[in-house]
């Protein structure tokens, strides 16, 4: 069990065995006194119900209507307001202490239950959900929270990290009954996209574009597998050589010896608040201001001014939230609609 996963105390066989000991008395209770329960999330027996597939095609029986949602994960929270469905609760965006910032504007009200790895399980019950949907950006598929979890309510485990957005989004919207919404949504993007595409194709089309994340005190690639690459090959916007390929689902560092690999005609540079490994709650910000602040250490790294995107001033500062770390639709068309504002 991960050290930053929260629970009473060191031992998370003793937790997951108070929980389980806790949903049989309260089964044997029911029992008892006529009501019943599915799972532990508090939907009588006579709450309508349907049988869904996770992203592994395990099924899982879920309310037919959802109504107190927790999304644990920056693509699920993204995917669920994208469908209008405001969770019950959710977790910190990567590098950050609130919602993921780019979705400031519709969670800032949702309440935290911990942050990316680091769950609250206590917290995560008080709030009686009745479907909690996770992916492999937060919880990894690590079977020992994900066996905690279900213990708390219905668990749909939606993508894993790097795998294609549209996934995530299409396990989601099943889990949520709202398929035909979802469909209207991605029609929506993949309008938007084309468009985009035929406005940047005649200026940008033999161009190349890098995607840079400054996180402490060094740059780190952001690649095809993860939305922002998406979109830029979706525009057909090209990367350099030296991107023009898949990672980890992650971003994938840079030594400053390698630097010249993060160069570009165009480079979008940002920031998750200058969160590393070593300091993944940076006081800093992820949006613009943080980035130019990030910028402004990289330009005291030897090498960076010498940079071809540098000196032609072709520098583009990104919000990081959205940019350098991972989400759903609303992450996608907000990607789309700063390239389009920034050279179209």
């Amino acid at each position: 069990m991960d050290q930053h996963v929260r629970r009473r105390d060191g031992n998370p066989r003793t937790w997951l065995r108070t929980i389980i000991g806790l949903v049989a008395a309260a089964a044997i209770l029911c029992g008892l006194t006529g009501c019943g329960v599915f799972a532990s999330g508090g939907s009588t027996e006579n709450a309508s119900e349907r049988v869904v597939k996770d992203i592994d095609d395990a099924e899982v029986r879920v309310p037919d209507n959802p109504s107190r949602v927790v999304a644990l994960s920056e693509p699920t929270l993204d995917a669920a307001l994208a469908l209008g469905v405001t969770p019950v609760g959710t977790v910190s965006g990567r590098g950050q202490n609130s919602v993921p910032g780019y979705l400031a504007d519709k969670a800032k009200d949702i309440p935290l239950v911990g942050g990316i790895g680091d769950l609250d399980y206590e917290k995560i019950s008080s709030l009686e959900p009745d479907l909690i949907i996770v992916d492999g950006t937060s919880v990894n598929n690590r079977p020992d929270v994900l066996e905690i979890l279900r213990q708390i309510a219905p668990l749909v485990f939606c993508g894993y990290a790097g795998g294609p957005w549209e996934l995530n989004f299409d396990t989601t919207a099943r889990a949520l009954n709202l398929e035909a919404k979802g469909e209207e949504v991605k029609s929506a993007f993949r309008d938007k996209v084309s468009k985009g595409r035929a406005q940047l194709a005649p200026t940008y089309g033999d161009k190349t574009f890098s995607i840079v994340r400054w996180q402490g005190s060094g740059p780190s690639l952001i690649l095809k597998e993860l939305p922002a690459g998406q979109v830029l090959e979706g525009l057909g916007l090209k990367r350099p050589q030296s991107q023009d390929r898949e990672g980890r689902g992650h971003s994938d560092p840079v030594s400053l010896e390698n630097l010249s690999t993060i160069d570009a005609d165009y480079m979008f540079f940002g920031t998750l608040g200058g969160a590393s490994q070593a300091n993944p709650h940076s006081d800093s910000t992820s949006d613009r201001e943080g980035a130019a602040q990030a910028l402004e250490t990289a330009e005291e790294t030897s090498g960076f001014t010498d940079l071809s995107a540098y000196k032609n001033h072709h520098i583009i500062t990104v919000d990081g939230s959205r940019w350098t770390s991972t989400g759903g639709p609303l992450l996608l068309n907000g990607i789309v609609d700063d390239i389009l504002a920034e050279l179209a």
